[in-house]
């Protein structure tokens, strides 16, 4: 009994003391920042096809399916061709400051809006690489993403630096958010742009008010109770947020996978020959080609998709058996995004996999690219003649804040 006590206690602690997973969240945050950042960089040509007016789901289909199923988008508050252009380029913008890690409360926020904005909009021009993208950044607004690899990390360490010198810390910039936040969700409430749904907005409202109460706790002492307190609700709603992004992970990996067993051309071993040789999948026919050549090779691959997705959430119990078959994973979407020209697609499930990545690995890698970039800032400061050397900076990796 003693025993099984200690044990809860020692869980309730390891869920409330501090967020887990810091690296892995920061790596899915950075990957679908940066998924979303590249798709709307090559889409930009095509913006006004994809989600704009000038597209084959015009503004009046779009606002009869809206009616229906109240999904959320600010691009159906006007129809007007500079909001669109307005809309997309804050998306663009959101998605770039996101994987820079720079204000990240705010920003994951505003990266939803931007998601939804412009797939609900046009629903039909999505995949299943889009489908990920659009629950994966309401689940980022429920995680603190921003503790490492982020400008917000850089900032506290910053400030951490500035107090023990004694100096005083004025945060500006975050009020300013804040207000800025406010006015525009009163201002939309006000015109009913929210009439019909419910949930977008209590989320908006909610880290609204979240962001209040956190500045108010952060005037007085960090170590007081009001800021602990919020310190073990974040850590809470972290934690279960990134539970959330691994249970969805493995539920797509699974549904792929017993959904294929029941196709009778996965059942044959022949179903990887086909998309092979669809013109809209070939990008590289010569490649296709050679790689279709062979009956067994298309089998192997076919079966072993197979027994890839339906295996990988009980690996999950082993962590050799896991790391290796995510590798396995990994590099099948990086096949697929080369072979099949699915790229975002690809880039978005690697996205979703970084979050069973070992923190071992992910802290060397982290290690390998600030001693990579030391080498070159002393580099560059060398040649301009006003850089530190070496010996008077030493690099060490990120260390981890709350952002």
């Amino acid at each position: 009994m003693n025993r099984a006590v200690l044990g809860l206690s020692r869980g309730i602690a390891r869920v409330t003391e501090a967020p887990l997973g810091p690296y892995q969240s920061a790596v899915v945050r950075i990957g679908f920042a940066l998924t979303w950042l590249l798709f709307l960089l090559r889409e930009f040509p095509h913006r006004h096809e994809l989600y704009g007016p000038d597209g084959p789901w015009s503004w009046d289909l779009a606002e009869q399916l809206i009616s229906v199923n109240g999904a959320f988008t600010a691009l159906m508050w006007t129809d007007g061709r500079l909001w669109f252009e307005a809309g997309y380029a804050f998306a663009l913008l959101a998605a770039a400051l996101l994987a820079l890690g720079w204000r990240t409360r705010t920003l994951s926020v505003l990266f939803m809006v931007g998601v939804l904005s412009l797939q609900n909009r046009s629903v039909f021009m999505g995949d299943g690489g889009d489908n990920v993208l659009h629950l994966m950044s309401i689940y980022l607004v429920f995680t603190r993403c921003g503790r490492v690899w982020s400008l917000d990390a850089r900032r506290e360490r910053r400030e951490r630096a500035a107090r023990a010198r004694g100096e005083r810390v004025v945060d500006r910039t975050g009020p300013l958010l804040w207000g800025v936040f406010g006015l525009v969700l009163a201002a939309a409430a006000l015109a009913g742009r929210f009439d019909g749904d419910w949930l977008i907005p209590a989320v908006l409202w909610g880290a609204w008010l979240a962001q209040a109460l956190w500045w108010l706790a952060g005037r007085g002492a960090r170590t007081g109770q009001p800021r602990v307190l919020l310190d073990v609700v974040a850590n809470v709603v972290h934690n279960g947020a990134l539970l959330v992004i691994m249970a969805e992970a493995c539920l797509i990996y699974a549904a792929a996978g017993w959904y294929k067993i029941q196709g009778s051309r996965w059942q044959d071993g022949t179903a990887v020959y086909y998309p092979l040789h669809l013109e809209y999948f070939s990008p590289w026919p010569a490649l296709a080609d050679l790689l279709s050549a062979s009956g067994t090779v298309v089998m192997l691959v076919t079966y072993g998709t197979v027994a890839a997705q339906v295996a990988f959430p009980f690996t999950l119990f082993n962590r050799r058996v896991k790391n290796v078959l995510l590798a396995v994973m990994m590099t099948e979407h990086a096949v697929i995004a080369v072979v099949l020209g699915l790229p975002f697609f690809s880039l978005a499930m690697i996205a979703a996999d970084a979050v069973f990545l070992p923190t071992a690995f992910l802290r060397r890698v982290g290690g390998r690219a600030a001693r990579v970039r030391g080498r070159l800032v002393r580099r560059g400061g060398r040649e301009a003649g006003s850089g530190p050397r070496a010996e008077e900076r030493p690099e060490r990796p990120h260390v981890g804040f709350p952002a």
